[in-house]
């Protein structure tokens, strides 16, 4: 029986249905998707997630704030001992909300903010007047104590607004996270960020935190930034990049129930359902997530094979590597992989 480790964090796609249609949404959310867990169901989930010994549910969507039991699943998913987050647009955050929210105690709220200016973010969400409704939303959620974080996707048509926002987001207390977007979902390929500009996000994550302490802008990037530069310093929430986590420590469940290592991978990285079997069976199953858990170094591809980091890097970030390669553990955005080629040139 393979328990290891149990998933210290869960994502949750509560629901596929959404209130805006972002450019960059690799899951194309927007309506329903078929068969969604009922209510019922999610909270059978969570009991069973409990057992198996997560600590943390990360509800996201779609947008989470538009099924309508939301609150209930969270009350649940407290009462049993986990701690819940979660990731919104922030459009339906009110007075109601934030009631909600504060009595539900949140690890962190995650309000995605994708510009410095209100056209840009609002062009990007495709909603007229969410950025400002963002703004509030975050505004409100720290006048009430609520631990908050922003996550930005950055891509062409914005990456050059990350000093504008980190004006904004300074000395306010509230956590940011950057991260990229990939080809995938309704994402246009041709507005991904060529290798250039992607290590220009990198080093602009590496100077804002020598230019400021934890305290005044605690910034990230996300599993996506980049590994084992020999220039730079981590600019992950690790000090070393330790892999691809998927099916290892982190877990992801679709809204019809269906199980990923992650939520960034595609159908074919299904391993069972929650309708079908518990959490627990798909975990312990000795043929679930083969790709992290039975990796070894031949499974490295081109760029990664002859690498002193593959071992442990495991060929980056799965998700990106199957999006931007086509290929596993061969992700092409590496700090470390892009400055080899940069000394050669």
């Amino acid at each position: 029986m393979f328990r290891k480790n149990a998933p210290q964090i869960i994502a949750v796609e509560l629901t596929l249905k959404c209130n805006m249609r972002c450019i960059h949404c690799g899951s194309a959310a927007g309506d329903l998707r078929k068969k969604e867990l009922s209510s019922e169901e999610w909270m059978r989930f969570c009991e069973d997630a409990s057992d198996l010994g997560c600590k943390i549910i990360n509800l996201l969507g779609g947008e989470p704030l538009v099924r309508k039991e939301w609150y209930e699943i969270s009350q649940n998913i407290n009462d049993i001992g986990m701690r819940v987050s979660m990731i919104t647009n922030g459009y339906n955050i009110n007075d109601e909300t934030i009631s909600k929210l504060r009595a539900v105690h949140p690890y962190t709220v995650a309000i995605s903010i994708d510009g410095a200016k209100p056209e840009t973010h609002d062009s990007i969400r495709q909603v007229k007047g969410s950025f400002e409704r963002c703004r509030q939303a975050l505004i409100s959620l720290g006048d009430a104590g609520i631990p908050t974080t922003v996550i930005t996707t950055v891509h062409k048509l914005n990456f050059k607004e990350l000093p504008a926002m980190r004006d904004f987001l300074v000395g306010r207390g509230i956590a940011w996270q950057i991260q990229m977007a990939d080809s995938m979902g309704r994402f246009p390929k041709q507005l991904h960020l060529s290798f250039d500009e992607f290590y220009s996000v990198a080093l602009f994550i590496a100077t804002t935190r020598f230019q400021y302490s934890v305290k005044e802008m605690p910034v990230t990037g996300a599993h996506c930034i980049g590994y084992n530069s020999h220039v730079l310093p981590s600019v992950t929430m690790s000090s070393r990049w330790k892999g691809c986590q998927a099916g290892i420590s982190v877990l992801g469940i679709e809204s019809d129930g269906s199980v990923k290592g992650c939520l960034s991978l595609p159908r074919e990285f299904t391993e069972g359902n929650v309708r079908e079997r518990s959490i627990a069976e798909i975990w312990d199953d000795p043929g679930s997530f083969g790709y992290n858990r039975k990796f070894d170094t031949a499974s490295l591809k081109e760029g990664c094979v002859e690498c002193k980091y593959g071992r442990t890097c495991k060929g980056g970030c799965l998700s990106v590597s199957l999006s931007e390669a086509g290929k596993a553990h061969s992700d092409p955005y590496c700090l470390y992989r892009l400055e080899k080629e940069m000394v050669a040139k």
